[in-house]
């Protein structure tokens, strides 16, 4: 015993971590299955998701079991991926768990272990077995190409590529702050782009949308996300922050090229939510099952046009609120008739959706795809939403 509440690690976790510090990428699924073997699962496979959520992809390698692609709608790891939850199976070579692969409360994938028995002390080590996979996972992914590309099924442009490793993870949460985003078209994503922080008792959030498509587009972002990210950790205040933003797009772009935006800044103290609009949709306020209208505030010019220090937006959030940011490709997605998407109707799938028990991160992934039907599965604009939730205890929907 470590401690006299702790045991001490297994022997296989022990030798695992002493072995990560030198394992090149592409063994990485070999000798996690070896590991796993030692720790009395006969067959561990590693599926990553693809970029649109669609698809769960295994890792493969020397000694795995072979796997193919699964559906994250239509399958039992997609149940386990969608839902945050160890999925028990038996049938076919012997009973299975499925379980969530996290980065903190980010899903990468899932994972699947053949076990000779399922008891609940076989799944906590299996779920501690996983957890320190999704931590290899995340530092061998920061310097090889072997995950990215397995997480694609077609060829991202290179807009899209920029935009990708731009992003912070797509879900981040604590006791008091859920953090969610999502942006379509996944494969050719230009202008619109998210990024958030959360620093002691401030949340910030931004969500951007460069004007035009492409490169360009692209290109924008990437500098505007850039002195964002300069003056937050300067500690401006928001009209500062907008300021800094605007001068950087004015001074090394053209006069047609701008961003719209949101800014903004919760206080999990108090649950008081300061936003600067330049150009962009107002928040979207949901509680207790209603939606609730963001008090009137004036919107200012595209960060790149502005002329002045920007006005701010306030309002007290109530515990249990969400707050969605969105790009005006999410509204203004048009049907085959002509109809909008629309606020309403966003408002109304992501109510019901929290009704019907998805957290945030299942909540976005099921409404781009909604987006995207409306549409006719294909986009004309850039979609870009963040959802942020206020809690004043444990989210307990993001806890697998």
């Amino acid at each position: 015993m470590t401690s006299i509440d702790q045991p001490a690690l297994p022997g296989p976790l022990r030798s695992m971590l002493r072995e990560l510090h030198l394992l090149a990428p592409d063994r990485l699924a070999e000798r996690v299955a070896v590991h796993g073997r030692r720790l009395g699962f006969r067959d561990t496979v590693l599926y990553l998701v693809d970029y649109e959520q669609v698809l769960l992809q295994p890792v493969r390698g020397e000694g795995v079991a072979e796997r193919q692609e699964l559906s994250v709608e239509g399958s039992v790891a997609g149940r386990c991926y969608r839902k945050h939850e160890t999925v028990r199976t038996t049938g076919g070579s012997g009973p299975r768990l499925w379980v969530p692969l996290l980065d903190g409360v980010e899903r990468l994938g899932v994972v699947e272990l053949l076990v000779g028995s399922v008891t609940d002390e076989v799944e906590e080590t299996a779920k501690a077995f996983v957890s320190l996979l999704a931590e290899v996972l995340v530092v061998n992914e920061a310097y090889t190409d072997i995950f990215a590309r397995l997480r694609r099924r077609k060829t991202l442009s290179v807009a899209a590529e920029i935009q990708w490793e731009l992003l912070p993870p797509m879900t981040f949460a604590t006791d008091r702050v859920v953090v969610s985003g999502a942006l379509e078209p996944a494969y050719d994503i230009g202008g619109d782009s998210f990024d958030y922080a959360v620093n002691g008792s401030s949340a910030h959030v931004l969500v951007l949308d460069a004007v035009g498509h492409g490169l360009p587009a692209a290109l924008l972002a990437s500098a505007a996300i850039g002195a964002y990210r300069h003056a937050r950790r300067e500690i401006y205040d928001l009209p500062d922050i907008a300021v800094a933003v605007n001068r950087v797009i004015a001074d090394n772009f053209t006069g047609s090229q701008f961003a719209t935006a949101a800014i903004a800044r919760l206080d999990l103290d108090t649950g008081l939510l300061r936003w600067v609009n330049a150009g962009h949709p107002d928040p979207l306020v949901l509680r207790d099952g209603a939606f609730v209208r963001p008090p009137v505030c004036r919107p200012h010019p595209p960060l790149g046009l502005q002329v002045r220090k920007p006005d701010v937006c306030e309002m007290h959030l109530h515990p249990g609120d969400r707050v969605l940011v969105y790009s005006d490709g999410i509204v203004e997605a048009r049907s085959e008739s002509g109809e909008f998407f629309g606020e309403e109707r966003l408002a109304d799938f992501i109510l019901q959706a929290g009704a019907s028990g998805d957290a945030a991160p299942e909540a976005l992934r099921r409404l781009m795809r909604k987006v995207l039907e409306h549409q006719g599965g294909q986009l004309q604009d850039d979609a870009s939403i963040v959802v942020l939730e206020w809690h004043t205890g444990t989210p307990q929907q993001l806890v697998p």
